[in-house]
């Protein structure tokens, strides 16, 4: 990831893009792709914005991987795609799935999977979502559409009728103090990753008991991983 601070009048503001190169450890990962995060707090922010929010939001997100090369568990699943939606009992802050005592969740996995990839895709994901992992309620398939823009960072997401987000990086009118930073990581673990705005923002998982609604709101990352 790379990173440029501009400042515009009293605001400084941090842009970030994400920039793909072949490193040593994507040539000896297994598998790699892009990743896509929102949540019902802000994750690029300030400490006063994000210490108003603490046990008022930010109890639910969703996860999601796009991959594009490589195998899990000896089960080739490139070019497919896999969504976790999560709901917790506390903000997942700093320690992010850590932080809550009790978590629910549900994945959707991409319907072009055959019956062995949709176990492969369901087996990585819950290796790659901490706690959420070991609480999975319902496994469902559906059409997913995942795109990543990792130069511009334009990112949008599909999953059924469950989870439509669309997301951007950041811009200089959406500073407004001069403390913004990514102040809670992401929840996966990822190679490069960028806070960025989630534009459209509609979850709906009616299996684990939450809907949400984020429009325009600093609540998400896009990212790239490799494991």
């Amino acid at each position: 990831m790379s990173l440029q601070l501009q400042q515009f009048g009293r605001c400084i503001i941090v842009t970030y893009s994400i920039v793909t190169t072949v490193s040593s450890a994507i040539m000896a990962a297994e598998i790699s792709g892009h990743y896509m995060e929102a949540r019902t707090c802000q994750v690029y922010t300030g400490p006063c914005f994000a210490n108003g929010e603490v046990g008022l939001t930010g109890k639910d997100a969703v996860m999601a991987w796009n991959i594009q090369n490589g195998s899990h568990q000896g089960v080739n699943i490139a070019g497919l795609n896999v969504v976790m939606i999560v709901r917790a009992s506390d903000t997942l802050g700093f320690q992010g799935l850590q932080d809550a005592k009790d978590v629910r969740a549900m994945i959707v996995v991409d319907e072009t999977a055959s019956d062995e990839q949709r176990e492969a895709l369901v087996k990585f994901a819950t290796t790659h979502s901490d706690s959420a992992g070991s609480n999975v309620e319902k496994v469902i398939s559906a059409p997913i559409e995942m795109t990543l823009e990792t130069a511009e960072l334009n990112g949008c997401l599909k999953a059924g009728q469950l989870v439509e987000l669309v997301t951007r990086k950041a811009r200089p009118s959406d500073c407004i103090c001069s403390n913004e930073s990514a102040y809670y990581p992401p929840l996966a673990e990822v190679d490069n990753f960028a806070p960025g705005v989630t534009i459209e923002g509609e979850i709906l998982a009616r299996a684990i008991g939450t809907s949400w609604s984020i429009p325009d709101s600093r609540s998400a990352y896009m990212a790239t991983f490799a494991y």
